[in-house]
């Protein structure tokens, strides 16, 4: 999995740097998001709803288990974390079923940045990533001073991708420039001293956006912007990943994508708790972006107790029996 902004190729970065007209002031961002497609809330509401009725069986089914397995980024955000706490977490994403060990690893271990270097250190030649929120987490009240400041320890501290939020405030009252040139001081914080960067999940917080135009005006901003993944949720508040709203996200990457010829991720965090919840949001991926997308460069689970329900489906495929709940470990 790559840990540094991608070497865009000469043709990729051309289209890039063709639309630096669109972010060269305030109005013309504006101009730029409000003149995309408006979102028909009915008919994605729908094509999310058809998705999730395809059904996966048997041998796809297994291989589905385990890519959704690969994808998360097992997490921890409590106020009372512990480094023991976090070293379980990294012992069971790099062994999740001490009983198989064919079950894959886990993409990442998401921590607060005080709790890097405990999981950087516990994960050592394990190949998983260190992932840690930043700017602020959850709700980004905080001076771009100690949001950079922020990112800089968690980088510092050896953390290969920062997850930051956005200032919504800012985006919903229209001020859009501003969050483009944050994201954009951001995404330089996660430089470190080898000029390699931390990989940049950017937040948006859907569920405090109001409107669906405002989930693909916020997508277009980020990828304007450099982000390298784009994330719906913090999981702390009460509306997180929804299926229309991953689908949103999805089709502005595509499109980004065509238009730009820059790949950027998707990961949907918070809600995300059953193997059927998971396995649908893989069909939307499939169907919508590709196979390109069906890997975790490019697609993530932000998720604490999927993993284990992935594990009890795994092992009723293996052995025909349903373990439950008191046979995986509890975070």
């Amino acid at each position: 999995m790559p840990t540094t902004v991608p070497a865009y190729g000469k043709e990729a970065a051309g289209r890039l740097a063709s639309m630096a007209d669109v972010t060269a002031s305030d109005g013309a961002l504006r101009r730029f998001l409000h003149g995309l497609p408006g979102v028909d809330a009915v008919g994605l509401q729908a094509r999310a709803a058809t998705l999730g009725t395809r059904s996966i069986k048997t041998t796809a089914k297994a291989y589905a288990i385990d890519l959704a397995i690969s994808m998360i980024d097992l997490t921890t955000l409590e106020g009372a974390d512990t480094p023991g706490k976090v070293r379980a977490l990294c012992a069971k994403g790099i062994n999740p079923d001490p009983l198989d060990r064919t079950t894959p690893k886990v993409a990442a271990i998401c921590v607060y940045p005080d709790m890097v270097a405990t999981a950087k250190e516990a994960l050592t030649g394990s190949g998983i990533h260190v992932a840690s929120v930043a700017t602020a987490f959850p709700a980004g009240r905080a001076a771009l001073p100690v949001k950079l400041a922020d990112t800089r320890d968690a980088v510092a501290a050896g953390a290969d991708e920062i997850d930051m939020v956005i200032d919504r405030g800012a985006f919903l009252s229209g001020r859009y420039l501003s969050v483009f040139e944050e994201i954009k001081q951001i995404k330089e914080a996660c430089r470190r001293e080898d000029g390699s960067y931390a990989h940049l999940k950017v937040i948006f917080e859907t569920g405090e956006l109001q409107t669906y135009d405002n989930v693909r005006r916020v997508s277009w901003l980020a990828m304007l912007a450099g982000a390298d993944f784009i994330k719906t949720s913090t999981g702390k508040v009460a509306v997180n990943a929804t299926p229309p709203v991953t689908l949103l996200m999805l089709e502005a990457v595509r499109d980004f994508h065509a238009t730009t010829g820059v790949q950027v991720g998707v990961k949907p965090a918070g809600g995300i708790r059953t193997t059927k919840d998971a396995l649908k949001y893989l069909v939307m991926v499939n169907e919508t972006v590709g196979e390109e997308w069906l890997t975790a460069d490019w697609f993530r689970f932000g998720a604490s107790s999927l993993l284990n329900d992935l594990l009890m489906q795994r092992q009723k495929l293996g052995t025909g029996r349903y373990s439950g709940p008191d046979y995986v470990t509890v975070d």
